[in-house]
């Protein structure tokens, strides 16, 4: 039985390593295509009215700079609309937001902020910006989220290229405080992966987009036809991306729109933030795991079975393998002191084929880890550094792994959201930071 175990351990690992191979190849080949175009900025053919809402709950510390930012954006003035929403707010978020739109040279836009009462979290403030949007686009942007001067531009520009088909775009995120400290320069590298790695090499192998949560723009009319966003999701962003994609549509990336994103500074406020992204993505992986068998188009199917490889199977076996790990390492210890003791995990008796194969299997996943990091520090100008190869080691032993217990946690609350009926829709706000 233990051979077993350890049989179907080690493969299921290779075959995440070969998922994780494969994007990286599809990564590369999108960046030598792109790296060398070079970028301008041209009229458009036409420029559509967009509708940016900026849901905020509690941001006073970072508002004032998303805003400016956004009011800032290089676009027809008569183009765009701005919509401010402080929810639910328990501090000033409101009045900072009143104190720009007050300035001189913002005081003639159409930008407004709307004190919210209701629920819904997010998607609710989305939902409710949907009935009094006049953009043919909603554009959408969190509190921290700080876009670049073109990144409206660019990812206008990317939905006209096949308007019928892009019914969204998305951009990159980059974080703002990446140098604060050790935590937020890992969670700076994580960020450069999955938008430099993952985002773009399936793009470019299977044109499929994920909507990030903010820095992107949507169809508004197709919103409308869907029935919006899910009041209460934990993750609405990856909600609407399955049912864009279940209606055949496609989700676009617009790589050279960027927007800076804060993030925490603290190891309880990030535990408790992915903890909510890490439980939403749950939810939605059941929710839509009946697409492995059904007559959904095949971009949901590869969607729901690399999701589902990623939260259940493949963190099963990273755990099973841990198991094993320590219950030969505490064996061997304890057999110091009692002979009698054995290996609960071989395969053969001097246990060297087992030890061989592990070994194989942690390098391979360390150096994979690694080259994945700087092939993706490359394609960002001054990040591909010794320094960052250093980083990415330490980070693999101790920030990495902290993504295996945060996903226990989450299974575990999930499971009892449902046994107990549980309200799931709430979570502990992201504590800001003065910038």
């Amino acid at each position: 039985m233990s051979d077993v175990m350890q049989i179907i351990t080690l493969i299921s690992i290779w075959l995440s390593l070969l998922m994780s191979m494969i994007t990286l190849s599809g990564a590369i080949a999108f960046w030598l295509k792109h790296s060398k175009v070079l970028v301008k900025i041209t009229p458009l053919p036409r420029y559509p009215k967009v509708t940016i809402v900026v849901p905020a709950h509690n941001e006073e510390l970072v508002i004032k700079n998303t805003a400016t930012a956004i009011l800032n954006l290089n676009y027809p003035k008569d183009k765009l609309e701005v919509l401010f929403y402080a929810d639910n707010c328990e501090d000033h978020t409101a009045d900072v937001l009143d104190s720009v739109l007050a300035e001189e040279r913002f005081k003639n836009r159409n930008a407004k902020v709307i004190r919210r009462t209701g629920t819904g979290g997010k998607a609710g403030v989305l939902n409710d910006a949907l009935k009094i949007a006049h953009g043919e686009y909603l554009g959408v942007y969190d509190a921290d989220a700080m876009p670049e001067s073109n990144a409206l531009y660019f990812l206008v520009r990317k939905v006209l290229e096949n308007p019928k088909r892009y019914m969204a775009a998305f951009g990159r995120n980059k974080t703002r405080n990446a140098k604060q400290n050790f935590l937020t320069r890992c969670i700076n590298q994580e960020i450069v992966v999955t938008q430099r790695i993952q985002h773009c090499g399936i793009w470019q192998l299977f044109k499929i987009g994920r909507i990030p949560g903010t820095n992107f723009i949507i169809n508004k009319e197709y919103v409308e036809s869907i029935g919006g966003w899910r009041n209460g999701a934990l993750t609405e962003d990856t909600d609407i991306s399955f049912k864009i994609m279940g209606s055949g549509k496609l989700i676009a990336l617009a790589y050279n729109s960027e927007a800076f994103q804060q993030e925490p500074e603290r190891l309880k406020d990030y535990y408790f933030q992915r903890l909510r992204w890490a439980k939403g993505n749950y939810e939605v992986v059941i929710n839509n795991f009946k697409h492995l068998f059904d007559r959904s188009n095949w971009r949901v199917k590869l969607e729901t079975f690399y999701y589902s490889c990623t939260f259940f199977w493949f963190n099963a076996a990273i755990i099973l393998s841990d198991i094993i790990f320590l219950a030969n390492v505490i064996a061997m210890i304890v057999h110091i002191w009692q002979p009698g003791v054995q290996l609960p995990f071989t395969i053969t008796s001097s246990n060297i084929l087992l030890a061989q194969i592990l070994l194989l299997n942690w390098l391979l996943m360390i150096l994979l880890y690694i080259l994945q990091i700087y092939a993706a520090m490359c394609t960002q100008f001054g990040q591909a550094t010794t320094g960052q190869i250093w980083l990415a080691l330490a980070s693999y032993f101790s920030y990495s792994q902290l993504f295996i217990v945060v996903s226990v946690h989450a299974v575990c609350s999930v499971t009892a959201d449902r046994l107990f009926h549980r309200d799931s829709t709430k979570w502990v706000k992201t504590k800001r930071f003065a910038d």
